[in-house]
């Protein structure tokens, strides 16, 4: 699969370009396994991305999906919103993520 132009941290240019698809080449590419927890939590994270035209916050976001912050943490190795938003074809977080 052909995927859309990314900045150099990954991030897709146009928002718009984002599928289901894409998504889930993008983490290919990056390596990066795509279980359905991980894609619901992409999947939650557009949906409020929809809902507030906003990233949440890891804190915010945890509790808008009821998951332990601590285990969503372990669950991606890392700062869980970017990956979450990278593949999800949202915009950058901003702050501590």
């Amino acid at each position: 699969m052909q995927l859309p132009e990314r900045d150099g941290d990954g991030y897709l240019l146009d928002m718009n370009a984002w599928t289901p698809e894409i998504g889930r080449a993008m983490a290919e590419a990056d390596g990066v396994e795509i279980d359905d927890v991980k894609w619901n939590q992409i999947l939650k994270a557009r949906e409020y991305y929809d809902d507030n035209a906003v990233v949440p916050p890891i804190r915010k976001f945890a509790k808008y999906i009821e998951q332990n912050q601590k285990e969503v943490f372990k669950m991606w190795n890392t700062g869980p919103m970017k990956p979450i938003t990278k593949y999800g074809g949202l915009p950058k977080p901003t702050g501590c993520v």
